[in-house]
Parts: structure tokens; sequence; C-alpha cells
């Protein structure tokens, strides 16, 4: 075959044979495990349902201009939230975009086929950098890269976190960057390659720079290159990173100061899991949520393993890949390197994110272990006792299951098996290309074979090219007495053909001109070994004592019959690699699968549910005259962004803490530790934030603990003030930060609303037996309440109080788990649930109407011992709210116009006072009355203010993300470096190309064949 067809074809069909069984596993994992989209079992779950899905569909609107809001600002979320830092946080991908190609209804389908493009896309780039690192078989290639695709990290931890699949995939391409800069070439492309990667998600973008900065460290040192060389060279690779993050600015900084206005949550601290839960996730079928998912494929953990007994390689590359491995495993464990790997934070939630990085680290080295040549049965023997040590020390652990064992013991046979085959047919290979024969473990004279055959690297054992058919000749003499033995070696589809140079230097391009080319022109490594024809014609010269004209006669039918056997032994050795790789993946990966629903919340996918309420949101929606909220009951975590409307509820990492402070200080709920706000169903805040309409559906059936009811999706309207209205003006020394909110969210509420609704009766909270509770301990007074030691206790807790004749009467109880319900009532009572715990507060809820004695009895039936703080049942007077609407009707603003992150109001002539946007007053807003000069907004209470001295008839308020601006300036100042750099270097070319320096006659190269 000619070498123009061949050059790049392998890394491409690496690439392509990776991607192809990354999507195969991950579809049959999915397929057995009955998971969509092959099954019914939802994979919606933890973050996947409550965050990524809502926000691709969000996603999905903004692109077909159906979103409520643009790339500033989310109104459909928080009352008003950032978008950009979000976009940067769960949608910068360019995968992200593909959502555009789907049905709004099939959101889920979006989200699964990004997740599996990203999986597959990472593995064909790992493929690809492992052919660039050394030349070896094609299909082992695209195997390992399969498996750094398929690795546990990927399949448990990533696999519902898909903006993590972003660092997966940007890991190899920035090891190729490394690589370019080590040959001073791709500059440009190298710096866009790092960009793109920190756009893409910049946090998991930190942990792999941070591994391609040690992986390009221990090439520098395995390169042997003077230090002057080196330095430069890791001058470049700095220089590149600079410049590519610097490009991602805009968007990074932004995120950065999202996460400064972020509500804190909780302050993490790590504890390292026991050695016997970290070893064991290096075995297939094995989960855990707290521990590193360290699976890589029991192929690619017996190379990795064998790589320090493998003799055929150079010793610095045993030693180097080997104490890197260890270096970054042991990382994992210790605090201070934890937390630079993790930007110094511990995460909430899983503690070992930069996992992806040690599994990219074994399977190069069981690369470079495969890539010199399939490892004697010593050194598998030896590798195959390390595992077992490890199985050993694993069994102690709970994340392995009795099912691991019978998947462990059928993937190492099938490991085992073929890598033994392969060996078979390098060694029928190695003898019918010149009688080469394969080193045994105990040899170790291959891997410095290169240093006395004319290759000055010493680095890898490849035989220099002077000199090759007399080579040929004294190796098939050699082959007697079994004792010639070369690291090249590797026979068959080895990698290491004649000629080729270091283990540093054969990582250049086919285009260098290295002496490497030789051995790396078709990019996996097919060329033959030490017995390679150098002959012309491609015949190999006569041995001594052989007459030339009876030589080779008989040898095409004899030959023809080896290369049918060497073809059969590879052909298996392949079928059995990848299918015990397949298999234990699939198992693996549905193993996760089903473990995740039993340990993680879940979300159904997009259903009838969602279309019901989708379309009563439609049918109500009035924005920006009003907000419609899709209801308290929610299915997800981001509900709005899903079904539509503008409500309260929000959820992502970025939720601004004056949101989350404003919304818990007026009686609101949320989960994930105050990040994740939920929606107020209360007709005082429905007025202040302009909610005109609301949705009502039962609760999610698809949740095991909600109450069984299948009722109709409704719509309750109210009259509500527009969304700006006009407020007195306070004192200039009065507190109107939130800050300013008192204990009391009744009277939180009255603060925002500006009148007095509210009458806040004294308590009597008693037990199931009559008797007084005690009091709560700590902070928080209020009276404790403790879960009947019996289910069916005759009689429960209950709550006295006197409310005013026909009012609405409240409950809030953020820290009680149970229902609650009103024993006489007019009208139908509610039940009232409250869910809490360390990281959940419940929102204040609605139980029906006060009876015409105002006597008010609660009856609780609480899950769990909680709290009943004082001050909790709140009784509104709905016809003082009424008169309230109606006097900042009176005075609101005539007209109202929003547009992504602008905010305009045409106010009554001669306001005076102050004007409120109901919306929280996050950093970034600016305002201004009429055409005045915008300054930073004022805050009423945690939402927007403006002040008015009575000449002003408009106000306009325009959003700025925090950080854009230097973001900007910086990003600015790399594409001017990098275009005055590229300016540079296109004048240095043009002079050197007039003026060409005299280069030394280069000897010709020799032919290089290809075996299969």
């Amino acid at each position: 075959m000619k070498r123009s067809i061949l050059r790049g074809t392998p890394r491409r069909a690496a690439a392509l044979l990776a991607a192809a069984l990354t999507v195969t596993a991950f579809c049959a994992a999915d397929a057995v495990a009955r998971s969509y989209p092959f099954g019914p079992r939802t994979r919606a779950v933890n973050d996947l349902g409550n965050q990524y899905v809502p926000f691709h569909a969000h996603l999905w609107d903004l692109l077909h201009g159906r979103s409520d809001g643009g790339l500033l600002v989310n109104w459909q979320s928080g009352f008003g939230s950032s978008f950009l830092p979000d976009l940067g946080t769960y949608l910068s991908s360019p995968f992200a975009l593909l959502v555009v190609v789907f049905p709004r209804d099939e959101i889920d389908l979006a989200v699964y086929v990004i997740t599996v493009l990203k999986t597959a896309c990472a593995g064909a780039a790992m493929a690809w950098l492992l052919l660039r690192l050394r030349p070896g078989r094609w299909w082992a290639a695209g195997l390992l890269g399969a498996a750094y695709a398929l690795c546990g990290w990927s399949l448990a931890d990533a696999s519902y976190n898909p903006m993590w699949l972003d660092g997966l995939v940007a890991l190899p391409l920035l090891c190729l960057v490394g690589e370019w800069a080590l040959d001073g070439r791709r500059r440009l492309l190298g710096v866009l390659v790092v960009a793109l990667a920190w756009i893409a998600n910049f946090y998991t973008a930190y942990m792999a720079t941070l591994g391609a900065g040690l992986f390009l460290l221990l090439r520098l040192w395995l390169s042997g290159l003077p230090r002057r060389r080196a330095l430069a060279a890791a001058g470049r690779a700095t220089a590149t990173v600079a410049l590519g993050v610097g490009l991602a600015a805009p968007l990074v900084t932004v995120v950065y100061f999202g996460t400064k206005h972020a509500y804190p949550g909780r302050v993490a601290h790590f504890t390292p899991v026991a050695t016997q839960d970290l070893l064991a996730r290096l075995l297939p079928t094995t989960y855990g949520f707290a521990s590193p998912a360290l699976f890589v494929g029991t192929t690619a953990l017996l190379l990795a393993l064998a790589l320090p007994f493998h003799r055929a390689a150079p010793v610095r590359v045993r030693a180097g890949w080997s104490l890197l491995v260890a270096a970054v495993a042991l990382s994992l464990q210790w605090t201070p390197t934890h937390l630079a790997w993790h930007a110094f934070a511990t995460p909430n939630g899983s503690p070992y994110r930069q996992t992806f990085v040690l599994c990219a680290l074994l399977v190069v080295a069981a690369w470079h272990t495969l890539s010199y040549g399939v490892p004697a049965p010593r050194a598998l023997a030896a590798a195959t006792a390390l595992l077992a040590l490890v199985a050993a020390v694993a069994s102690r652990s709970g994340l392995v299951h009795a099912y691991a064992w019978p998947v462990l013991l059928l993937s190492t046979a099938g490991a085992l098996t073929g890598l033994l085959l392969l060996r078979r047919a390098e060694a029928a290979e190695a003898a019918g290309a010149g009688g080469v024969t394969v080193p045994e473990a105990g040899d170790g004279r291959g891997a410095e074979a290169g240093a006395t055959t004319g290759d000055t690297t010493g680095d890898t054992g490849a035989v220099g090219r002077p000199g090759l058919a007399g080579l040929a000749v004294r190796v098939r003499r050699a082959e007697a007495v079994r004792s010639g033995a070369a690291a090249t070696a590797s026979g068959w589809g080895s990698g290491r053909a004649a000629g080729s140079s270091a283990d540093a230097n054969d990582g250049r391009d086919a285009d260098h001109g290295h002496a490497a080319d030789h051995g790396r022109e078709a990019g996996d490594g097919r060329g033959r070994g030490v017995g390679a024809d150098p002959a012309p014609a491609g015949e190999d010269p006569a041995p001594a004592g052989e007459d030339p004209a009876t030589a080779g006669r008989g040898e095409p039918r004899a030959g023809r019959a080896g290369a049918r056997r060497r073809v059969g032994l590879a052909g298996l050795a392949v079928v059995v690699l990848v299918g015990a790789q397949l298999g234990e993946a699939a198992a693996t990966s549905a193993v996760a699968t089903r473990l995740r629903l039993n340990h993680l919340d879940d979300y159904a996918s997009w259903g009838d549910r969602q279309r019901e309420q989708a379309k009563a949101v439609s049918e109500a929606d009035g924005w920006p005259a009003h907000r419609t909220d899709p209801g308290r009951e929610q299915t997800v975590g981001n509900d709005p962004m899903v079904v539509g409307g503008q409500g309260a509820q929000y959820y992502s990492s970025l939720t601004a803490d004056v949101l989350s402070r404003t919304l818990t200080a007026l009686g609101g709920g949320w989960t994930s530790r105050g990040r994740n706000v939920q929606s107020l169903d209360n007709a005082v805040t429905d007025a202040v934030f302009s909610v005109g309409a609301r949705v009502h559906s039962p609760p999610d059936q698809h949740q095991r603990w909600n109450p069984r009811d299948r009722g109709p999706v409704t719509v309750s309207r109210q009259d509500v003030p527009p969304l700006v209205t006009v407020r007195p003006a306070t004192a200039p020394d009065a507190r109107t930060g939130v800050s300013a909110f008192g204990p009391s969210p009744y009277r939180n509420q009255e603060l925002l609303l500006g009148s007095r609704v509210y009458t806040v009766p004294a308590l009597t909270v008693r037990t199931g037996d009559g008797a007084r509770p005690a009091r709560a301990p700590g902070d928080r007074p209020g009276t404790l309440v403790e879960a009947p030691r019996a289910k069916a206790a005759a009689h429960r807790p209950t709550i006295d109080a006197q409310c005013p004749a026909r009012s609405e009467v409240y409950l809030w109880a953020p820290h009680y788990s149970g229902t609650a319900r009103l024993t006489d009532s007019p009208a139908k009572p509610l039940t009232g649930r409250f869910i809490s715990d360390a990281a959940k507060i419940a929102a204040m809820q609605r139980l029906g109407t006060a009876p015409v004695s105002g006597h008010v009895r609660i009856e609780l039936a609480p899950t769990r011992t909680g709290t009943v703080p004082d001050g909790a049942v709140g009784c509104l007077d709905t016809a003082r709210l009424r008169t309230a609407v109606r006097g900042l009707k009176a005075t609101g603003a005539e007209e109202v116009t929003v547009s992504d992150g602008t905010v305009r109001a045409r106010l009554p002539a001669g306001s005076t006072g102050t004007a409120v946007i109901a919306a929280p007053r996050i950093a970034g807003w600016r305002c201004a009355a009429d055409g005045a000069a915008a300054e930073p907004a004022r805050t009423h209470f945690g939402l927007i203010a403006v002040p008015l001295d009575g000449s002003a008839t408009s106000v306009t308020c325009t959003f700025h993300p925090p950080g854009l601006r230097l973001g900007a300036a910086v990003g600015g100042a790399s594409l001017l470096t990098l275009v005055l750099l590229g300016t540079l270097t296109a004048v240095r070319r043009r002079r050197t190309a007039r003026h060409p320096a005299l280069h030394p006659a280069t000897r010709p190269r020799e032919r290089i064949t290809s075996a299969l």
C-alpha cells in the first residue's frame, strides 16, 4: 500500500474504533439496565434531572427564540437570575448546541445523545494521542482509547454530570498540545484547543491542564533534551496555556465572579477513603458515590501493572510512567494535593472529581507497555499477581459485591488469553520477517539495543538505519541460539519499526523529518522490526552459504501459510480482547446505572405531567405584565426552564446569595443547602413579585414518597401590582438590605409589601399525650416535636392558636418534617407536606381558612424529630391584602418592557420615593431615572431599587455580569498577543525563505514495508 495513503489513516481508524466501541458499550449497558432510552427506568438522577436537562431545555428555548430573557438574564428562574455564569458552567460546550436539532419534548434524548457523543469523542481523542506518543497497532490504540472513555469515573460519575465529560475530552487534547509544544509547532492550534477546553468547562479543564502539565514534565524528562531546549519547550507550553486561558477569560471570569456572589452552601472537609475502597474501584462492577472510580478495564490495568517488569521497554520509560501513576494515585488521598486538584476548595458531593486524570495515565502506561511488544509471560505473571493482590485487599471493601468476582475472572481470563495470542502472533511475525525472536522477560537487552546501533537517543531500543541488510543476516544466524533480541521485536504490527527513535522523539508527527518517521509513517507502527526487509525489491538477501539462485524457492507458499496463521492468531486476539473489554465495561456501567437509583434522587423524563403543565403555563402566560409560576408541586429543581413560566424556583451552583437569603427570610424552602430555592405558594409574596397566575399540579407520582393523587392541573389567578412599583422613601440611615429582615417571615413579607396584613398569634403546642413538649435547644427558638413511637398512634401533636375569623392560615416550620392539617375548617382543609433535614428546609404553606370562632387547631404527623418555631402560624387578612395591592397598582408603573438584561418602566408623573423592581438585586444591575447617568442599583430588602425625586417619568435598569469587562480586557489582550506573535512568525518565515540556510545532505530514506 502506498505510504501517501497510509499517512494518518491508522490514527483516524483508531479514533473511529474507539468511538464505536465506546458507543456500543455505553448503549449496551443502558439496554441491559433497562434505562432510558432503552427501557422504562429513568436515568435523570440527581443533578442530571435537576440541572442539566432543564438548562439544556432553556438553551433550546433560547436558540429557538422562545425563552424569557437572553444571554445576560434568565427571567424564568429565581425571579430573574444571571444567565451567563450558568451558560459558562453548564452549557458552553460545543456539544450543547446539538439540542437545537431535537424536538422540545425530546430534551432528555438530546442530553443522552450529547453524553454519548462526548464520551465517544474522549475515546477517539485518547486513541489519537496514543499513536502520537508511540507507534503501535491502530486497533490496540482504539481499544485503549475506549478503555479511557469507559473508565469508572466516566461511567459512574460523569455520565450524569455531562458537563464534566468535557474535561474527559480535553485531557488527551491538552496532552497533544504539550506534544506540539515539544516540537515547536502548531502554536495557534494549541492556543485554540486550550481556549476551547476552558470555555467548554473550566472546572474539569483546570484539572485536565494540571494532568497535562504532569504528562509534559515526564515527556521532557524522558526526551533527554538539553536543558535549554527542555526549558524552551516548557516555556512554549506555558505560553500556549496562558494565551488559551486568556482567550477564554470573558467566560471564565464571569463564572468566577458568579461563584463569589453565590450562596455559600456547605463548607466540606476532605476525608480520604480507605485503601480497600480505593483499590476496589479498580475492579469492574464496583460502585461508590464518595470513592474514586478508577476502573479502566482489566486489559489496560494488567498492561499498566506489567510495565515495571517489561524488559523490552527502556528503564527510564518504565520508571517514569510507573512513578507518575503512583504519585497521582497518592495525590488523590492527601489533603493538600486534593485541594490543589479542586482549585483549593473541597467540592460538595463527590470529592474525587480529578479521577479521570489518573485513569488517563493508567491507559497511557498500558500503551507504552504494549507498544514495546506484548510483555513476556513472566511480566504478565507479575502483573497478574499484583492484580490478585489488589483483589485480595479490595475483597474487604463493602463496594465489592458478589457479582464482581465472576466478571473479574472472566475479564482477566479474556485479557490474558488475548495478550498471549497476540504474543504468539508477534513471534510468528518475527520469525517470518527474518528470524527475530521475541525477547524473554529476563533478557533486558532489547531496551538498550538502540544505544549501540546508531540510535543516539538511547531511550527506545530501536535499531539505527545503517547496515540493515547485514543486520538481518546476523539476526537470522542468531536465531539458532535464540539469543538475539531487539527492542523492535514486537513483531506483527508492534509499532516499533526499524529506525524509530527514542520514546520522546518518536512522538513527533510524520512530517517532522525525525528518524522516527520511518516507523511512524503509517501512524500505527505496523512497519517491520529488525527483520524488516531492506532490499529495494522487497526480498531478503540470501544468508551466507546459501545459493542465491535457489534461495527462496518454496518460500512463497510457506510465507502465505505463515501469514494466514499470523492473521488468524492476531484476529482471534483482537476478538477476545475487544469482547472482554466490552463485556466488563457494559457490566460496570449497567451496575452503576442501577445502583445510582438506590443512592440518589431520581426524576421522571419528559412526559404527560410536563406536557400538561407546559400547556397550562402557556395559556396563562402574560409576561412581563405579570409572572406565571409553574407551581409549588415541583417535578425537578428547575421547573420554569422545563415547562415555562417565571417563578422563584431555581437550582444552580451559582444561585445568588441575595436570592437565597431573601426567599428564606420570606418563608421559602430550599434543598441542596440553599442553592435549590423553591416556589413559595403565598398570596403576599405573589403580590410582591407580580405573580398573577399560578399553576397547581398534583404531587409528582414518580416520587414514591408522594401521596397518590392524580387530580388535574389547574391555574389560579389573582390581581397583582406591575413588575415595577413605587414605594415611600426610606430614611437615609435606614437599613434596606437583606440584613434588615427579622426572624418572622410574616413581618418580612409585610416589609416588602409595605402594609400590615398578618396576625401572628401566640401558640400552644402539645404532644399526642396532651403534655407540653420540651423547648428546642440551640439557636432555634421553638418547641420540639417528636415522631410518635407507634405508627398508628391514637393522638398526634397539635398546635392551637387564635386567628381572625375567615383569615387564611399559614404554617411556617422550616425544620419540621411531616404533614400538617386544620382539624376544624369551614372549607376543605389542605394537607401541608413539610420536608427538612441537614440539607433542606421546608417552605411556608397555606393550610386553609380559620373558622368563624377563630380557634385554629393544627394536627401534626411528624416523621422525625423537628422544631415548631415561635410565631409559626400566620393569619392573613385577605381584605387588607387587596387594599395594599390596589394602592401599589395605583402608584406603580404604567408600562413595563423587558428585553434580556434591560428593564424599562414608564412611571406616573411626579412619582417620588423609590421605584422597586420585583427582581432580586443581584450584583451587576445599574439603573438610571430618565436620562441620568446610570449607577449601581440600590436595594429594597433584597430587590432592585431606584430613588426618585419627583421629576423622573421613567427608569431604566441594565444588567452587566460581574467580571465580563475584566474578562473581555484579558481576552482582548490575549488575542492581540496572539496576532502579534503570529505576525512575527510569518515575517521570520518569509525572511528564512528569502535566505535559506544550507543543510547537509541527508541520507535517503529506506522503504519500510507494512505488516497487517
